[in-house]
């Protein structure tokens, strides 16, 4: 079971970093893709990494503000948001699939966690 945690009220400018946990499981076989889900808009691909840590994908939005990484011992994948705009206010959930896999597409994976919202205001 997956879960996303990290979330709160950042000003804009301000950084945050939301971690992905899973319970009963590890985390390092699977790819991991974060995604996010603002008030009446689609789902969005933020950032994924893959299982064996060696490569990772960016939105365009996210691209130099955003870094995604993992640490297998401690069973857990960040993702570090720094320069947070009121665009990025949305809840974020990470989302797992078995193997390697740099896909920002949420059809692409298998297990889902509750999200964290991030909220963006001054």
């Amino acid at each position: 079971q997956l879960q996303a945690s990290g979330g709160g009220l950042v000003q804009p400018g301000g950084s945050l970093r939301l971690s992905c946990t899973a319970s009963g499981s590890t985390l390092d076989r699977y790819s991991i893709g974060w995604f996010r889900q603002a008030p009446g808009k689609e789902r969005e691909g933020v950032s994924s990494i893959r299982a064996d840590g060696l490569s990772t994908n960016y939105a365009d939005s996210a691209k130099g503000r955003f870094t995604i990484s993992r640490d297998n011992a401690k069973n857990v994948v960040y993702l570090q948001m720094n320069s947070l705009e009121p665009e990025d206010t949305a809840v974020y959930s990470c989302a797992a699939v078995l193997g390697l896999s740099r896909s920002l597409s949420g059809a692409n994976y298998d297990y889902w966690g509750q999200g964290t919202l991030v909220t963006v205001s001054s």
